[in-house]
């Protein structure tokens, strides 16, 4: 037992957790681009990676989802509702803080 449910169900979760971070990463993603534009977000995109944890979190079920809706209330409610733009949000997303 894992987590205390058996090993079929944990991975069913974890499987079902990868499949609505796709989803909504995919629309978070369209979301973005539409706002945005694809070209602009091209020649905006900087060199930060994604951190260890980050990459971790694939093994836990819903922790990518829960990241990804984490980004989500930080554009909302850091960025949008002080009068920032999407682009703004995008260069915070992904240039390096040095």
């Amino acid at each position: 037992m894992i987590a205390g449910m058996y090993e079929q169900d944990f991975v069913a979760y974890m499987i079902f957790g990868l499949i609505l971070n796709f989803l909504f990463s995919i629309l978070f993603g369209v979301y973005l681009s539409k706002n945005i534009g694809i070209q602009e977000m091209i020649e905006s995109k900087g060199d930060k990676e994604q951190s260890l944890l980050v990459s971790l979190s694939l093994f836990i079920p819903f922790a990518k989802m829960l990241i990804t809706l984490y980004r989500v209330v930080i554009l909302q409610i850091y960025f949008l509702n002080r009068g920032y733009t999407h682009k703004e949000f995008w260069v915070y997303m992904t240039h390096s803080n040095d």
